[in-house]
C-alpha cells in the first residue's frame, strides 16, 4: 500500500462508539487536518459556482458533464447521488473537479424507469448510495479500470442492487428510483441523524452493522466530513435498518433499554473489547490489500484496492487522502449477474 494512505490509516483515532439499532459508528479522529483545500458538492452548488447537466440534449447514461466555475477544487465523492436531468445517477469515483473546467464525469443509473428531463440541470439529492450496492460498483469499477482503463461501472448489477432494495424495504417507485427507498424509511433514517452526530475533528467513520465492520470512510478535512457525514452514515444505515432484526430481550431493543442506552436506542457506553479489536484488524486487511494505481479522472490520482473480501478506493492529490472508502464484501460465491442487454440500452436511446 501507497505510504501515504497506509500512513492515514495507521495515524486515526478512535472516537467513543454511536449505536442505534444494529448499526454502530465509530467515528475516526484526525491529529491534524489536510492541508489542501476544496468545497464540497453541496457548498458549490449553493453558490452556483457549479454546474452539472447531461452531456449533450440526448444524454449518455454513463456520463455527465460538469462545468467548475471558481478558482477552487470540487469533491464529488464515490456513490454520491445527483437528482434531476433525465435520471438520477451516482458517481462511479471520487473526483476532484479541477478549478474553472468542464470535465466528463463517469456515471451510474439510479433510476431506471425515467429517460425524460424533470430538470435542464442536476441537483444534490442528499444520498449517497446503499453501501452495499456502492461495495459491489466499487469492485465492478476496479475490474473495468484494470481491464479498459476507464471507470465503468456494472450497470445491469447497481439496477439488480435497487431491486433488491425496494423488494426488503416494501418499496414501491414507478421510476425504480434508489432515492424512493430512502424516502420510505425517512423516520428511521432521521433517527440516526440525531443519534449520529459527528464529533470534533472527526474526518471519517468506520460502520458495524450487526456487530461486524462494514465499511470505512475517509476525508482529508475536517469541514467537508461534517458536510458529508449525514448521508455518509445514512449509506449504511439505510441497508442495515431494512435488514434489522428484533433483539434478544435485554438487548436494548424495546422493554429495558440496555445499560447505558437511552430510550431512543441511542448509546454513549464506552467501547466493547470486540469492537475496537475488529476495527483494528479491519483496518489491518486494508492495509494489507493489493494495490493498484488509475490516473483520475480531474486532480489527483485514483488508488484502487482489492482483497479476499474487501473493495476499497482512495483518491489521493498532493500527498493527501482527500478521499477514501473500503469495504467488506459479501461472499456469495455466485458470479455477476448482467440485466439483459436490451434493458442495459434501453435508455441510452
Amino acid at each position: 500500500m501507497d505510504n501515504v494512505v497506509k500512513t492515514r490509516l495507521q495515524s486515526v483515532q478512535f472516537g467513543e462508539a454511536q449505536t442505534y439499532k444494529n448499526i454502530t459508528i465509530l467515528p475516526l479522529i484526525a491529529p491534524a487536518d489536510g492541508t489542501f483545500q476544496y468545497r464540497t458538492l453541496g457548498e458549490a452548488l449553493a453558490t452556483w459556482d457549479i454546474a452539472i447537466t447531461e452531456v449533450s440534449a440526448a444524454g449518455s447514461v454513463p456520463d455527465l458533464m460538469v462545468v467548475n466555475r471558481a478558482n477552487k477544487p470540487v469533491l464529488l465523492i464515490d456513490g454520491e447521488e445527483l437528482a434531476g436531468a433525465k435520471q438520477n445517477r451516482v458517481l462511479n469515483t471520487s473526483i476532484l473537479i479541477k478549478e474553472v473546467s468542464e470535465t466528463k464525469i463517469p456515471v451510474s443509473c439510479t433510476e431506471q424507469g425515467r429517460w425524460s428531463y424533470a430538470s435542464q440541470a442536476f441537483a444534490e439529492s442528499g444520498n449517497v448510495m446503499a453501501y452495499k450496492s456502492r461495495s459491489r460498483k466499487t469492485r465492478s469499477v476496479h475490474e473495468s479500470l484494470q481491464s479498459c482503463g476507464a471507470p465503468v461501472s456494472n450497470q445491469g448489477e447497481v439496477w439488480n442492487g435497487i431491486a433488491e432494495l425496494q423488494v426488503k424495504a416494501c418499496c414501491t417507485s414507478p421510476t425504480s428510483a434508489m432515492s424512493d427507498v430512502y424516502k420510505a424509511r425517512d423516520e428511521d433514517l432521521r433517527q440516526c441523524d440525531e443519534t449520529f452526530k459527528p464529533v470534533a475533528n472527526q474526518i471519517g467513520l468506520l460502520a458495524f452493522i450487526g456487530g461486524k465492520p462494514a465499511g470505512v470512510e475517509l476525508v482529508s478535512l475536517i469541514s467537508a466530513y461534517a458536510k458529508l457525514h449525514p448521508k455518509l452514515v445514512r449509506s449504511y444505515a439505510l441497508e442495515a435498518l431494512i435488514e434489522s432484526r428484533p433483539s434478544p430481550a435485554g438487548a436494548g431493543q424495546g422493554g429495558t433499554p440496555a445499560p447505558g442506552e437511552g430510550k431512543s436506542g441511542a448509546s454513549a457506553v464506552s467501547l466493547e473489547p470486540s469492537i475496537p479489536a475488529q476495527a483494528h484488524a479491519f483496518l489491518a486487511e486494508i492495509v494489507a490489500a493489493d494495490e493498484r494505481q488509475f490516473p483520475s479522472v480531474g486532480h489527483g490520482t485514483d488508488y484502487r484496492y482489492k482483497a479476499r473480501a474487501l473493495a476499497g478506493t482512495a483518491l489521493v492529490h498532493e500527498k493527501e487522502v482527500v478521499h477514501a472508502a473500503f469495504f467488506r464484501l459479501e461472499e456469495t460465491g455466485q458470479p455477476v449477474q448482467l440485466a439483459p442487454l436490451r434493458r442495459r440500452r434501453q435508455y441510452r436511446e
